[in-house]
């Protein structure tokens, strides 16, 4: 599924996007995921990259040995420049902190997941960073101990009025199968639609074991051409993934729309705001899927 496509379903197109006045400009986004590919798409608007997997490490040229983070990022924040605009993100104009905290396998520790909170938390107004996206989903089985310091620092985060967005991860649909971080009441846990009127199987859902339902909204995230992590080669510049991971940071991406439009929202009228204007999706089970126009009016 082309972005534009993605777009389509989020009723992206309005006075706000077709004018080009609220495409995220002024707005930095933190991405905490596997790096990120010097790819054209984002050229000029990568602030600072960090590889917390090898040691706090700050590198000028960023990297990507998944393609997970690029992928999530130009979902996010690409411009489409090497597709013609055809595969922009959703806030083509924002700027970029990324933070590798994951290894080439998409994995990685809890405690590098937790420095780079940590490091969004010191640094955040320093950098003007005020959104969010983690694209990472913690296995069943982590630990009741790992999971509290997990979820307590991705609500340190929503306490300094961060927008922070979530996947819902893939172990889905069962009840209570939505991942940690997802599982927090403030944070914003999205699940993946696989096309505007159907909900992916695989999206974690809840109740959590103190009843909060999640996904809090669902998007777009089957087969979701973004940006590759090996650009120019015979793959091309993008390539498609799918998962609850594609879907947050389209969300994300709104979330820095809408902030480019009102700068002095919190983050709690953003979330309200996400859940009061989203659709009904078509025979599901009362899901809801972000809705950019009503969003941003």
């Amino acid at each position: 599924m082309h972005m534009d496509r993605v777009r389509q379903l989020v009723r992206y197109w309005c006075d706000d996007t077709f004018s080009g006045k609220c495409l995220g400009k002024g707005v930095t986004a933190a991405v905490l995921d596997t790096g990120l590919a010097p790819h054209p798409d984002f050229r000029g608007r990568v602030r600072v990259f960090l590889d917390l997997t090898k040691g706090k490490k700050q590198l000028r040229q960023p990297y990507d040995d998944s393609g997970h983070g690029t992928h999530v990022a130009g979902i996010l924040a690409g411009d489409g420049r090497m597709s013609g605009g055809l595969l922009a993100g959703m806030a083509p104009e924002a700027e970029l902190v990324i933070l590798k905290v994951l290894d080439e396998k998409g994995e990685g520790s809890i405690e590098d997941i937790l420095r780079g909170i940590r490091w969004v938390e010191e640094n955040a107004a320093r950098l003007g960073i005020r959104v969010v996206n983690i694209s990472v989903g913690a296995k069943s089985g982590l630990g009741e101990e790992k999971e509290r310091r997990l979820l307590s620092a991705v609500e340190m985060l929503w306490d300094q009025n961060l927008v922070v967005t979530v996947s819902a991860g893939n172990q889905g649909p069962g009840e209570g199968s939505v991942a940690v971080p997802g599982t927090s009441r403030k944070i914003i846990t999205v699940g993946a639609l696989k096309t505007g009127t159907g909900v992916l199987n695989c999206s974690g859902r809840g109740p959590t074991r103190e009843c909060v339902v999640k996904p809090d909204l669902f998007a777009p995230g089957y087969l979701i051409r973004s940006c590759s992590h090996r650009p120019g080669r015979r793959s091309g510049y993008y390539t498609a993934k799918s998962g609850t991971s594609m879907a947050a940071p389209v969300v994300c991406g709104a979330a820095a729309l809408y902030l480019c439009k009102y700068p002095e929202a919190s983050n709690t009228e953003v979330k309200l705001r996400l859940l009061q204007t989203a659709l009904k999706t078509e025979g599901g089970k009362g899901e809801r899927c972000l809705d950019v126009k009503h969003f941003l009016h």
